[in-house]
C-alpha cells in the first residue's frame, strides 16, 4: 500500500546534543555480556580524555557484572561505530572522534560472560 504524506515535518529531536549542556550522549555495549541487554547510555563530557572515559564512566558502569573485576583494558579491543578503534587514551572523546550518539563495543579478551555462555 502507497503511503503519501500529509505535510512536512517539523518536529525536532529531543536527544539533539544541544539539549544536553555540553555533553554528548554515547552508546557503549560490552560484547558477549548480555547480562547488560542493551548497550548503555552514557552522557558524558566531549572533551574528557579516553582514559579518564574508561576509568571513570566505563568501569563503573560495567561494575555489576561479575567479569568486571578481571577487565583487562590493556588487551581490549574496541570498535566505533562498527569500524576497529584504536582510541588515543590521552586524546579526548571527540578528539578521538567518538561524536554524539556514537556506539562504542568494548571487546574483552578471555573474558566471553557468564561461565562463558556469552551472557
Amino acid at each position: 500500500m502507497p503511503v503519501t504524506a500529509i505535510g512536512s515535518y517539523t518536529a525536532q529531536p529531543l536527544d539533539r546534543q544541544a539539549n544536553f549542556h555540553g555533553a554528548q550522549l554515547v552508546y557503549l555495549c560490552w560484547e558477549n555480556h548480555l547480562l547488560f541487554c542493551a548497550p548503555f547510555t552514557l552522557p558524558v563530557n566531549p572533551a574528557q580524555p579516553f582514559a579518564e572515559f574508561v576509568e571513570q564512566v566505563v568501569k563503573p558502569a560495567i561494575s555489576l557484572h561479575p567479569d568486571a573485576a578481571q577487565v583487562d583494558f590493556a588487551a581490549a579491543r574496541w570498535r566505533l561505530d562498527e569500524q576497529p578503534f584504536t582510541p588515543d587514551p590521552a586524546r579526548g572523546l571527540s578528539d578521538n572522534g567518538v561524536t554524539h550518539k556514537s556506539l562504542l563495543h568494548l571487546h574483552t579478551p578471555g573474558l566471553e560472560g557468564l561461565g562463558g555462555s556469552r551472557n
